[in-house]
């Protein structure tokens, strides 16, 4: 007796169960590794945005109207800013705020707007916060306490 060649067609929905099953398991570990990446670029962001200000300060010097941005004329406004302290950070979903303290000293904080999980980015970034205390900002930054800040990273910083 001869066998005719091909899959019979309960081989073949076996083998599509077999395939539907690795799917289902594989698809939460998929989108887990895709909201853990984009938690660890939000942090990585706003640790650059971190370092470009306080580097600003360093390099371009302070005086009594703030930072000064590097071509010497006039001093960054916050967010509108972004740009120049990071080319590939989105300033529409990205902020900076800082306060004079005096004495050389300034707090410091960058933000985010993104749609990102903020326990994902705190376990980036341990100095993670969700949200920063900010009194009466300047309307130019374009921020506001309700302004959706899905996470934040605060410092203090002092210029000799």
């Amino acid at each position: 007796m001869s066998r005719k060649k091909g899959f019979s067609l309960v081989e073949l929905l076996i083998v599509l169960a077999v395939m539907a099953a690795l799917i289902a398991t594989i698809t939460p570990v998929a989108l887990n590794a895709i909201k853990k990446s984009k938690a660890t670029q939000v942090a990585q962001n706003l640790k650059t945005l971190a370092s470009a200000i306080e580097n600003a300060a360093y390099v371009n010097g302070v005086d009594e109207n703030g930072i000064k941005k590097p071509d010497g004329i006039g001093h960054f406004s916050g967010t509108n800013d972004i740009t120049i302290l990071a080319r590939d950070i989105n300033k529409d979903t990205y902020g900076v705020w800082y306060k004079d303290l005096g004495s050389g000293q300034y707090e410091v904080a960058v933000f985010t707007t993104e749609n990102v999980d903020y326990t994902s980015v705190k376990s980036v970034l341990e100095s993670a916060n969700s949200s920063f205390n900010m009194d009466n900002p300047d309307a130019t930054l374009g921020v506001t306490t309700d302004s959706g800040v899905t996470a934040a990273y605060t410092f203090t910083f002092t210029v000799y």
